[in-house]
């Protein structure tokens, strides 16, 4: 598995143009060597665009999108002549290609290398008397650490945990421990909220817009506090973080941040809302994206754009107001009928072509899995696809943290020390949601969990929702049967809810890591 990450990420640093508009607009490639590289602050600069430059690569879907198909909301859907994968990750089969999970393993550990590089380069930088400088750098770099190994955690369970960059006595170790990994990232996560300043990018035209804050921080810290203590039954997070200090951060998070919800819930999504009202990618509710731009004019080899929009926009060609794509991911009606009539989400979430009026002829356009549903948020509009490749230079920001979210974690963490509070989190969302205070209910772990799989539908949370909540949950929520076969899926709970990993870094590792569990 190691070799594998060093043939991926050779020795040298790869100064990639990376995220967009202002803030890590793309530069020309170059290459430089490790060890004369790191001198002056701007060089740090460098490597710290290189280590977000590999968010970009979450652009394919990857946790996004396999998580959604594997998670109770949606099937596996695309063409009815498309591989066998995606039906795979739907009904947690794992027949056709044994290499499937190998872009979230790749993108993980680029990311790792990035950041550990710049971390173990920064005492070689002469930054003067702005130490200040060095101490950000560092918080954004560890954060990004932290995300990229948790991406992989939350998918695979064990995984290979690296705080350096490894030599080659190194490339065959085996995975790390949950405790192992998860303290890594807390610690991270940690030292990114203790030490970043307060402030905000979202806000119309912030060049820094895109950037890892303390608020990120806070409430990256309270996502993987739930994932982890739900999932491994754990009072504290890797014996770093405690509950009372999970719920210290995420409610500075909302009182302190400046964060705030969107008026109007549709504003979020373009393709629910007019190009006046909405809202745009640098809202007050966004705090952590990823962001892109067009500016890859269809270069496969780069990585500006958007390329999980088109996998589950409407197949075969645009119909009424929504540019054409793929059809993946087609949405299991069960989570549209979960919406009261009066919620806004609903109708600013999904495609309804009855409800709308649109002819979608699924068999001409050969879609399978058609449910009548289909993704509204990321869709790309017809008449602002993109400028490049309609595939690869899509440009809607993909939504990591909202608001939103934040205010539902605090709910949940302050269920038990302060149900006020919790409350007033859970009215904020259901109030926004409604459009008025007649819809509120009782602050609950069934009633915030439920909040969550509206407000966050087709986000990529749900699944790991469903696991942190225990397996019986999972497959409670996740078996379906139908009259029609191809839409019946089974969990199974011998895989304890981890995805298979990659074939080919079990080869590489040469006995040294072993296939998860029920694959």
């Amino acid at each position: 598995m190691k070799k594998y990450i060093y043939l991926t990420a050779v020795s040298s640093l790869f100064v990639l143009g990376a995220c967009a508009d202002d803030f890590l607009e793309t530069e020309p490639y170059t290459e430089q060597v490790i060890e004369n590289f790191y001198k002056t602050p701007e060089d740090a600069y460098q490597g710290l665009v290189a280590t977000y430059d590999i968010l970009q690569r979450e652009a394919y879907g990857t946790n996004l999108l396999i998580s959604e198909q594997a998670s109770d909301d949606c099937f596996g859907g695309y063409g009815i002549a498309d591989g066998q994968a995606d039906l795979e990750w739907d009904r947690f089969q794992y027949v056709t290609d044994k290499d499937m999970n190998s872009l979230v393993w790749k993108t993980g550990y680029q990311g790792i290398y990035r950041a550990n590089v710049l971390l173990e380069n920064l005492d070689k930088v002469n930054w003067g008397t702005n130490t200040a400088l060095k101490t950000k750098y560092e918080a954004e770099a560890r954060f990004l650490r932290a995300h990229y190994h948790f991406q992989m955690a939350k998918m695979f369970g064990d995984i290979v945990a690296l705080d350096h960059t490894i030599t080659s006595a190194e490339y065959l170790s085996p995975r790390s421990s949950a405790e192992t990994t998860y303290k890594l990232i807390a610690e991270d996560l940690k030292f990114a909220a203790d030490n970043l300043g307060n402030d905000n990018y979202s806000q119309k035209g912030n060049a820094n817009f895109g950037r890892i804050t303390k608020w990120a921080a806070e409430a990256y810290l309270a996502r993987v506090f739930l994932f982890y203590t739900g999932v491994y039954s754990k009072s504290d997070l890797a014996g770093v973080v405690t509950k009372a200090q999970a719920t210290t951060y995420i409610n500075d998070a909302v009182n302190n941040s400046g964060h705030n919800l969107v008026s109007d819930y549709k504003n979020l999504w373009r393709a629910a809302t007019t190009s006046t009202d909405f809202a745009g990618e640098d809202n007050t509710e966004m705090v952590f994206s990823v962001r892109f731009n067009g500016s890859g004019n269809g270069d496969w080899n780069l990585h500006e754009g958007n390329r999980f929009q088109v996998d589950i926009a409407p197949r075969g060609s645009s119909i009424g107001n929504y540019s054409s794509g793929w059809g993946g991911a087609t949405v299991n009606p069960k989570l549209v009928n979960a919406y009261q009539s009066e919620d806004t989400r609903k109708t600013a979430s999904f495609i309804d072509f009855v409800g709308e009026g649109l002819v979608y002829d699924a068999v001409k356009r050969e879609q399978r899995q058609y449910t009548g549903y289909t993704w509204k948020k990321y869709c790309p509009v017809l008449g602002e696809e993109a400028t490049g490749n309609f595939q690869i230079d899509n440009v809607q920001d993909y939504a990591i943290i909202r608001f939103a979210d934040v205010l539902l974690m605090a709910a949940e963490l302050n269920l038990d020390s302060n149900s006020g509070f919790a409350q007033t989190c859970l009215d904020r969302v259901r109030d926004r949601a409604f459009k008025d205070t007649a819809h509120r209910v009782t602050v609950t772990k069934a009633t915030v969990m439920n909040e969550r799989r509206l407000e966050l539908a087709l986000e990529g949370l749900r699944y790991f929702d469903l696991l942190r909540q225990g397996l019986d949950v999972t497959k409670s929520a996740i078996d379906n049967t139908d009259t029609n076969s191809e839409f019946n899926v089974t969990f199974r709970k011998e895989t304890l809810g981890w995805f298979p990993l990659p074939q080919s870094q079990i080869i590489l590792s040469n006995g040294a890591i072993t296939q998860n569990p029920g694959w």
